[in-house]
C-alpha cells in the first residue's frame, strides 16, 4: 500500500471525527459507545501498523514506505520510517489500546476524553513519521493541545496550574526550534531532510548513505552551534532534561492515569527521537563540541532526581522523578555517539515506554479504589491483592534494571557506550542504578509489604479481569525484551550504525578542513 503510513497516522483522527459527528448524548449508553469506538479505532490502528513492521527491511538503512507530495506554499508532505523511527511508531500503536482500556471507569465528558486521546495518537504518530521539518514541527507542537486539555479538564485539584506549566515550558522551548527552522529555510530554501539535494552549502541532511553529508555548516562554524542549541532547548524540555524538568512531576501528579501513561510512555520519547533524527545528523560538529556537557548534565540528572525521588510521599511524583532519571540514561547514550550508546538509548526508551506506563497504571489501580496517592495511606496490600503485588513487583524490578527484564538491557548498553567515551561520567551514572533500587524498593515495601493495619484497606479488592488483561501485554513485552533483546536490536542496529558512521565522517572531515585552514593561515 502506497499510503500505509498516512493511513496508520490518520485512522485515530477518523475515529475522533466519527465520535464528534455521530455520537450524541452523555448517558451511560453513549459513554459506553464512545469507549468502544475509541478502543476499536486504536486496535485497528495497531493492526494496520503491523503491516509496516512486517514489510520493513531492517537491513536497508534508507527511509521506507516513503510518501512525498506537494503540500502548501512549496512545502512537502513527506513521511517515512527507518530502523530508528519504526519502533516508536509501534510503541505508540501498541500502547494506545491499553490506554483507552484504562479509561473505562471515566464518567465525566467521556466522548471528549476519547476524542482527545485519538487526536493525540495521530499527532504522536506524525512526529515519528514526518521527514519534513515544518511537518514535524506541526505534529510536535500540536500534540501539546490535547495533552493540555487532558490534564486541564480531567486532572486533579491543581490541574489548571499543572496544565499551563506543561504547555508553557514545552511551547517556549519549541519556539527556539521554530526560529532555527526559519534560519535554515532562509539559507537553504528547503525544510526537507531527505533526498533534498547535495552539496555543503545546503543546510539539509539526507540519511541515504550515497548522499553528501552535512559538513558542519561552513558558516564559520558558529551558525551550526546556534542552530544546535535552539533544537537542543526544544528537545531537552520535552525529554525533560535537568534542570528544565520541573514541569513533569506536576503534570504527572495532576494528570489522570491514562494521561500519565501517554505522557511517560510516548510523549517524553519525542525529545530523544528529536535528538536522534535532527541534532546528531544535522549538527554533527556542534554535537561533538557539546557532547561532554550533555553527558555531565545527564549524569547529574540521574543522581539528583534519584535522590529527590527518595523523599517523595506521592507515588506518582516518585515515578515521575524516576522517569527523569531514566531519561538521563537516554541522553547519555545518544551523546556518546557510538553503537552501544545509541542502541542502549533507543532500547531504554522503548523499555521505559512499557515499564513506566505499567507503573503509572499500577498507581491508578489502587487510586481508583482509595482515591489517594499518598504512600503513607497504604501498606500490606499483598494480603488483600496478591495478583497486584506480583505485577507491581515485576515492574518495580524492571524499573530498577533487574537482569531478565527490558530495563537491564537499556541501562547496560547505555553505560557500556558512555564508558567508552568518559569513564567518570559512566561511574557517576552507575550510582543511579543503586539509587533507583533504593527508591523503588522503598516504595514497594511501604505500599505492598507488611501487615494490613489500616482499616480502610481491609476491604480493598484485587485487580479485575479487565485490569489484568491491560497488564498482560506489558508483562509479556517487558520479559520478552529482557531475555531476547534482538527483537529490538536487530531492527535498529543497521540504521544506528549508518548514523554513527555519517556523524563520524562529518566530524572527521570538518577537523581535517580546520587543520588545513590553520596550516594555510600560517
Amino acid at each position: 500500500m502506497g499510503n500505509l503510513l498516512s493511513l496508520t497516522t490518520f485512522i485515530p483522527l477518523l475515529g475522533a471525527l466519527i465520535l464528534a459527528l455521530f455520537l450524541r448524548g452523555d448517558d451511560a449508553a453513549a459513554q459506553r459507545n464512545a469507549k468502544w469506538v475509541a478502543l476499536a479505532t486504536t486496535v485497528f490502528c495497531f493492526v494496520v501498523s503491523l503491516f509496516i513492521l512486517f514489510g520493513f527491511d531492517a537491513s536497508n538503512t534508507d527511509f521506507q514506505f516513503v510518501e512525498d507530495k506537494e503540500w502548501l506554499l512549496g512545502l512537502r508532505y513527506r513521511m517515512g520510517v527507518d530502523g530508528i523511527s519504526i519502533l516508536f511508531v509501534m510503541l505508540t500503536t501498541f500502547l494506545m489500546p491499553l490506554v483507552i482500556a484504562a479509561c473505562w471507569d471515566v464518567t465525566h465528558r467521556v466522548k471528549e476524553y476519547m476524542i482527545a486521546f485519538l487526536i493525540l495518537e495521530t499527532l504522536m504518530l506524525g512526529v515519528f513519521m514526518a521527514l519534513d521539518l515544518v511537518l514535524f514541527y506541526l505534529f510536535f507542537e500540536a500534540g501539546l493541545i490535547p495533552m493540555f486539555l487532558i490534564i486541564g479538564i480531567w486532572g486533579g485539584a491543581n490541574r489548571i496550574y499543572a496544565s499551563f506549566k506543561f504547555f508553557l515550558y514545552t511551547f517556549l522551548g519549541s519556539v527556539l526550534m521554530l526560529v532555527a527552522m526559519v534560519a535554515m529555510f532562509t539559507q537553504a530554501g528547503t525544510t526537507c531532510i531527505a533526498a533534498c539535494g547535495s552539496g555543503p552549502e545546503l543546510l539539509t541532511y539526507t540519511f541515504a548513505s550515497e548522499s553528501f553529508p552535512l559538513l558542519g555548516m561552513q558558516v564559520m562554524g558558529g551558525m551550526q552551534t546556534l542552530l544546535f542549541l535552539a533544537f537542543f532547548a526544544s528537545f531537552a524540555v520535552k525529554m525533560p532534561m535537568w534542570p528544565v524538568h520541573t514541569w513533569l512531576p506536576d503534570a504527572h501528579v495532576q494528570a489522570p492515569t491514562a494521561g500519565s501513561v501517554v505522557l511517560a510512555a510516548i510523549l517524553l520519547k519525542m525529545g530523544g527521537y528529536g535528538f536522534l533524527r535532527f541534532s546528531l545528523p544535522m549538527f554533527p560538529v556542534a554535537t561533538d563540541i557539546w557532547a561532554p556537557m550533555v553527558l555531565w548534565l545527564s549524569a547529574i540528572a540521574i543522581v539528583y532526581t534519584s535522590l529527590v525521588a527518595l523523599v517523595q510521599q506521592d507515588m506518582k511524583k516518585l515515578i515521575a522523578y524516576s522517569s527523569v532519571a531514566h531519561m538521563g540514561y537516554v541522553t547519555m547514550g545518544i551523546f556518546a555517539v557510538n553503537q552501544q550508546g545509541l542502541d542502549g538509548a533507543i532500547f531504554q526508551m522503548i523499555s521505559h515506554g512499557f515499564v513506566s506506563g505499567a507503573l503509572f497504571l499500577c498507581v491508578g489501580v489502587i487510586y481508583d479504589r482509595m482515591h489517594t496517592r499518598e504512600i503513607d495511606a497504604y501498606g500490606g496490600l499483598v494480603n488483600r491483592m496478591p495478583a497486584y503485588a506480583m505485577i507491581f513487583m515485576l515492574f518495580t524490578m524492571a524499573n530498577v534494571g533487574l537482569p531478565g527484564t527490558s530495563g537491564f538491557i537499556g541501562e547496560f548498553l547505555t553505560l557500556m557506550g558512555v564508558f567508552q567515551v568518559n569513564t567518570w561520567v559512566a561511574a557517576v551514572a552507575t550510582t543511579g542504578v543503586i539509587l533507583s533500587a533504593a527508591y523503588a524498593l522503598w516504595l514497594y515495601r511501604r505500599v505492598v509489604m507488611g501487615d494490613l493495619i489500616k482499616e480502610a484497606l481491609k476491604s480493598i479488592t484485587d485487580m479485575t479481569s479487565r485490569e489484568r488483561w491491560i497488564f498482560a501485554p506489558l508483562v509479556v513485552m517487558t520479559l520478552l525484551l529482557g531475555v531476547y533483546p534482538a527483537l529490538v536490536l536487530d531492527i535498529i542496529g543497521p540504521s544506528v550504525a549508518a548514523l554513527v558512521d555519517q556523524v563520524d565522517v562529518a566530524v572527521a572531515e570538518f577537523d581535517a578542513a580546520s587543520q588545513f585552514a590553520a596550516v594555510e593561515g600560517q
